[in-house]
């Protein structure tokens, strides 16, 4: 009645069988397990071993263990009710329910690990020997010690393989550790006498960087720390060199090479160029955020003051050069410091906006050899800074190109001209490189091409810029005009926009040139408001074509005793 009523699929997995089995004398003294042996039986001995004294009232159940039956090639598992007899004379009466558990799978692997169905014992999952640190369990059904799918292969041991986890590797076995060999060596590990070859069934983990490995080949490439040390020392020295000359520049700032040349923006292009090579500290350690960000920094404002500040002095000369009217341009220092500000003001939101909206990031990328290593991600921050910065060249060659007529005081305005047209091709080039012949170079083939940027581009430009008037104020001629000079180089010229004359002496203390000039246009046109009224004056006294009224500005005293005379006109 109870088969009858399950499910069919669970009826034929049931088997019901009812034996009797006769009661032993009180004074028999043996054991019941022995008596009574059932090889076709294995749970009837332990069961039988439980039934010495009858309970004292009901049925006696009782479960067996899970066992494979070789006769029915399948694994059962047996329930048993012990109808106790209803005389003393009587026997009892077993009856037996065999269920076929073959169908069900015994998965040793962690739930989260496999796929996990209704067929699958939860109780067993966890119940592998892999070693989680390196490896980790994977299911395979029917595949363990002890037989296959048809001899019932879920229900073996060690039905599953240990794969190493992502970073680690296996030299003898890539393909992960049989879980039938684990279950054998962890017996051997866990008995004192065994020996301990579970320890040797684990994966050895990748070389630093990588995320999978079949060997231990290194994945990141590695980084020549002396060779990039020495670069870096002479990056770092170029820059004390420009804080030498900003302090040699404040000390000679009276000198006429100096004053010429407006100390102000040559301050402003030092402090520049200091700024550009401390990119060379930013991306000496390997790149992260902050030093991704510190090296977009460094390198744009950099450039943006250093040549904003030489292309303005250049600009005030091409305005000076190209006028066409007796009247000279007039463009001081703070004129051309109200337009710069504004240059630097757009750098510094933009650079300021990228950092907060969306900072710069070191990404991996790969060597020829296929190597890691870190390199600030390129975006369209980078880009569209890019076309603006090439605009911005573009636009200081065209004003070079238009003032290389031009004369200037100590050649000046020409060697501005040498300096952006040096920082124009060194950026081609490099692009070049970086794109097209060294593609795929190592970290420190990168580090050394930045080197050799810096050096082309900044150590050039100080060097022109600034060269020429060190060696002319270290040899004593500071304070002499150059040949041009003496040749009269007219006050357009001069690339300052103000001009001196050769013989004038250096004034004592310093003053506002632009200021000077002002006082005297204003002397000018006041004398030339004279000569004017003194002009027209002379033509009111002396011209006898005109009639002077009496009491008029230009009418000339009359003595008293003498008469006016008739006027008579004369056409």
């Amino acid at each position: 009645m109870i088969a009858r009523s399950l499910d069919k699929e669970v009826e034929r997995a049931i088997t019901a069988r009812a034996f009797v089995i006769s009661r032993p004398t009180s004074n028999e003294d043996v054991d019941v397990a022995e008596a009574y042996p059932q090889p076709e039986l294995p749970w009837l001995p332990s069961m039988l071993s439980n039934l010495t004294e009858d309970p004292p009232s009901g049925y006696h159940s009782h479960w067996s263990v899970p066992y494979y039956s070789c006769a029915a090639s399948r694994w059962l598992l047996s329930y048993s009710v012990i109808i106790p007899a209803s005389t003393e004379s009587g026997n009892n009466v077993v009856l037996s329910l065999d269920l076929d558990l073959s169908s069900l799978e015994v998965n040793q692997c962690e739930a989260s690990n496999s796929t996990v169905d209704d067929n699958q014992i939860l109780v067993f999952h966890g119940s592998h020997k892999c070693s989680n640190l390196t490896t980790q369990c994977e299911y395979r059904a029917g595949k363990g010690a002890g037989g296959g799918a048809g001899a019932g292969g879920g229900w073996a041991r060690g039905a599953y393989v240990c794969r190493c986890r992502q970073g680690f590797y296996s030299p003898t076995h890539p393909d992960g550790f049989n879980g039938s060999l684990v279950e054998v060596a962890w017996q051997e590990h866990i008995d004192p006498d065994g020996s301990d070859g579970w320890s040797a069934l684990r994966c050895l983990p990748c070389a630093e960087g990588c995320l999978s490995c079949t060997s231990p080949r290194p994945c990141r490439a590695s980084y020549n720390w002396p060779f990039r040390s020495v670069l870096l020392g002479i990056s770092a020295w170029c820059a004390a060199c420009t804080a030498f000359l900003a302090g040699y520049l404040h000390r000679h700032r009276r000198a006429r090479v100096f004053r010429s040349a407006s100390p102000v923006f040559l301050a402003i292009t030092l402090l520049g160029c200091a700024i550009m090579y401390l990119e060379m500290a930013a991306i000496f350690p390997v790149l992260d955020t902050y030093t991704c960000i510190a090296t977009k920094w460094s390198r744009h404002l950099g450039f943006c003051i250093t040549y904003t500040a030489l292309l303005m002095k250049t600009w005030r000369v091409s305005l000076t050069y190209r006028v066409k009217s007796a009247h000279a341009v007039k463009l001081t220092e703070q004129q051309l410091l109200r337009w710069l500000l504004p240059v630097l003001l757009i750098a510094l939101v933009y650079l300021g906006t990228w950092t907060l909206s969306d900072p710069p990031h070191a990404i991996d990328i790969t060597d020829s050899e296929g190597l890691k290593f870190k390199q600030c991600a390129y975006n369209w921050w980078d880009h569209s800074l890019a076309i603006g910065e090439l605009a911005f060249l573009l636009w200081g060659v065209k004003v070079c190109y238009g003032v290389r007529h031009a004369e200037s005081l100590y050649n000046e305005a020409r060697l501005i001209s040498y300096a952006i047209y040096n920082i124009a091709v060194v950026n081609c080039l490099m692009l070049t490189f970086h794109l097209l012949i060294f593609p795929q170079v190592g970290p420190d083939m990168k580090y050394f091409l930045g080197f050799i940027r810096t050096q082309l581009s900044t150590s050039v430009t100080v060097a022109l810029v600034f060269g020429p008037k060190v060696v002319r104020v270290w040899r004593g001629f500071g304070d002499q005009w150059d040949s041009r000079a003496a040749r009269g180089v007219s006050a357009s010229f001069s690339l300052n926009g103000i001009g001196f004359h050769p013989h004038t002496p250096p004034p004592p203390t310093p003053h506002d040139l632009a200021q000077e000039n002002d006082e005297l246009k204003e002397e000018v046109q006041k004398l030339a408001a004279q000569i004017e009224f003194m002009k027209i004056v002379q033509m009111e006294l002396h011209n006898r074509h005109l009639r002077p009224r009496p009491g008029g500005h230009f009418t000339l005293p009359v003595p008293p005793n003498i008469l006016p005379q008739p006027q008579v006109d004369v056409y």
